[in-house]
């Protein structure tokens, strides 16, 4: 006999604005705990210094988090001048230090070289694998792991604001795998002043922006108040992650079958006729995520909704 899984069987997203001093798992598991989830995930890990847009998913909505991972981010950051740290960030020892400062005009014209598609070396305090191991734990341990530059795209990186001449908050919007405490640190190497990130707000994942994210605090204060019943307005459906992608409506009967992983044609003259990924819903729901080829849509993940 199969045992029960505990929990509740929700299912959509929840847009967390993920308070200063907690890790992804961490705020993660104190979400899960106030919705008694059985099922949850985020899409994204903030670091413990940043705070702002953590989307969550529950449920179903778990098979869809590569789709919010995968799209744009932008940030909020506070750079210090000055220093640099061995985490890039002011959690970390100072390793390089400059009394030089820049003016707004060297920086305006030193952020011009870091927009675009950029070679990008993370952090060493970071979450990639080497040799199988997390580089953090490495240099936690006292090695200095090697990692080899990457591929980002900084669609954006623009001055937002200058509080006073040892600092800077600048905004970016960036895609997958781009390092703001990377930035921070390659902009001060440039300008020969050095400087690392005190603070940090993402202010956006691909659909998910911190005009819907909700505290944790607020979370909490709504369950006390309501119950179950009153978190719900909190919930965004499963297929919230999925707006880069095309959505076909789909016959009761279709549905059935792309439920079940088979393929179907699209008839009819009004048919649409397109190749490319799609979601599928049939009367409101979701029903499955695929690939669509001269009207044969093939299924490659498909949801129980109920």
């Amino acid at each position: 006999m199969a045992r029960r899984k505990k929990g509740r069987p929700i299912s959509g997203w929840l847009v967390l604005d993920k308070p200063l001093g907690r890790t992804s798992t961490q705020a993660l598991a104190a979400v899960k705990r106030i919705f008694d989830a059985q099922k949850a995930g985020h899409a994204g890990t903030l670091d413990p210094l940043a705070t702002g847009v953590l989307p969550i998913a529950f449920g179903e909505a778990t098979k869809t988090v590569s789709y919010a991972v995968d799209g744009e981010k932008a940030y909020r950051f506070t750079v210090r001048w000055g220093e640099e740290t061995s985490t890039d960030d002011s959690e970390g020892e100072v390793t390089r230090t400059s009394e030089q400062r820049p003016t707004i005009e060297d920086i305006e014209d030193c952020i011009d070289d870091f927009i675009g598609e950029i070679e990008q070396v993370p952090p060493q305090y970071s979450a990639i694998k080497v040799d199988g191991q997390r580089a953090y734990d490495l240099a936690r341990d006292g090695e200095a792991p090697e990692l080899a530059a990457r591929t980002v795209v900084i669609d954006d990186l623009r001055i937002a604001e200058v509080p006073d001449d040892q600092s800077i908050v600048f905004e970016a919007e960036c895609g997958k795998g781009t390092y703001v405490r990377a930035i921070a640190r390659d902009i001060g190497r440039k300008l020969g002043c050095f400087g690392h990130v005190t603070a940090l707000r993402r202010l956006r994942v691909g659909p998910f922006d911190d005009e819907i994210a909700v505290p944790l605090d607020e979370l909490a204060e709504t369950f006390e108040e309501g119950g179950f019943e009153a978190l719900e307005e909190f919930l965004h459906p499963v297929e919230a992650a999925l707006h880069d992608l095309t959505e076909l409506q789909v016959t009761p009967a279709d549905a059935a079958n792309l439920a079940r992983g088979q393929a179907v044609l699209l008839r009819g003259r009004d048919a649409p006729m397109f190749t490319g990924a799609f979601y599928a819903t049939s009367r409101g729901k979701l029903v499955a995520l695929g690939e669509a080829e001269k009207g044969q849509l093939r299924p490659t993940r498909v949801f129980n909704l109920g």
